[in-house]
C-alpha cells in the first residue's frame, strides 16, 4: 500500500487528482469508479480545472459510481446523480451516456443490483476506483457486518451513517434508510484503488482500517488484501498512523 501524506485538504485533493489525471492520460478510455460525499469535491474541482486548461480530455472516459440512495429521484438535490452532475459531469466533456449510477427509483432491488453488476462486468471492470472512508469504516455503503457482501446489493443504512447524512436533509426522517451500493468484491476487483481521507475525526478509523485486523466489522480493512491501494490523507487524518509510515 502506498501512503501519501498531504499538508491539508487542498493538498490532499491535488495529490489524489494527480493520480486520477495520470490514469486518464495513460488510458483515455479508462473506466473510473467514482465516489460522492464531501471529501472528493476538492478532487473534482481539480479535475475540472485541468480540463478547462486543456490538460485533460474526458471524451472517452466511462464512469461508474459506487452507490445511490434508494427512493430518491435523479433530480433530487440530495441524490448522487444530482451531486455528480453538479460537482463534475456538467463541467467536463464526458459523454452523459458513459456515466453510470445505480437507479435509486428502481423498487425491485434484486433487478437493479443484477443490472448494475452486469453493467460493470460488461465494461471490463474498473481501472481505478476512488473511495472515501466512513467513520465506521464503510466504503461505498458497505456497512459493518458479520460478512463481506460480495456484489452490488441493497443495504439498510446504519444509524451512524443516517445521522452523518442528516446534515444534507431537512430532518432525520427525510434521510433515506436504504441505498444501492457496489459490494466489497466488486470494489476490490478494481485494478487500482485510491482512498482519500481528511480531518482529525477520521484518524482512528484510518488506523483500524489499514493497520488493524481484516474484518467485515471494519469493511475498509479488506483493502489491505488488494495489491494496488493508495491512501491519500491530510496530516490530521493520518495522525494516528504517523509513526507507522
Amino acid at each position: 500500500m502506498n501512503i501519501y501524506k498531504a499538508k491539508n485538504y487542498e493538498d490532499m485533493s491535488r495529490k489524489a487528482a494527480n493520480i486520477l489525471s495520470a490514469q486518464i492520460i495513460m488510458k483515455p478510455n479508462c473506466v473510473l469508479g467514482l465516489a460522492t460525499g464531501s471529501t472528493p469535491i476538492g478532487i473534482y474541482k481539480q479535475l475540472i480545472d485541468r480540463y478547462e486548461k486543456g490538460d485533460l480530455d474526458f471524451s472517452q472516459v466511462t464512469t461508474v459510481n459506487l452507490d445511490e440512495y434508494k427512493g430518491l429521484e435523479k433530480e433530487n438535490e440530495q441524490s448522487y446523480h444530482y451531486f455528480m452532475n453538479k460537482n463534475l459531469f456538467s463541467h467536463i466533456n464526458i459523454n452523459p451516456n458513459h456515466t453510470h449510477i445505480p437507479n435509486g427509483m428502481e423498487e425491485d432491488s434484486k433487478k437493479e443490483c443484477s443490472r448494475y453488476e452486469q453493467l460493470i462486468q460488461n465494461l471490463g471492470g474498473v481501472d481505478l476506483q476512488l473511495l472515501g472512508l466512513g467513520h465506521n469504516g464503510h466504503i461505498g455503503f458497505n456497512e459493518p457486518d458479520q460478512i463481506f457482501y460480495k456484489e452490488t446489493h441493497c443495504v439498510d443504512l446504519q444509524e451512524s451513517t443516517i445521522k452523518a447524512n442528516q446534515r444534507f436533509f431537512d430532518c432525520i426522517d427525510s434521510v433515506p434508510k436504504q441505498a444501492y451500493t457496489m459490494g466489497i468484491k466488486t470494489i476490490v476487483q478494481a485494478r487500482k484503488i485510491v482512498v482519500v481521507v481528511s480531518g482529525k475525526d477520521k484518524a482512528e478509523i484510518v488506523k483500524k482500517a489499514f493497520f488493524g485486523p481484516v474484518t467485515p466489522l471494519v469493511p475498509a480493512s479488506i483493502l489491505q488484501m488488494h495489491n494496488d491501494v493508495t491512501l491519500v490523507g491530510d496530516e490530521d487524518a493520518l495522525s494516528s498512523i504517523s509513526k507507522m509510515i
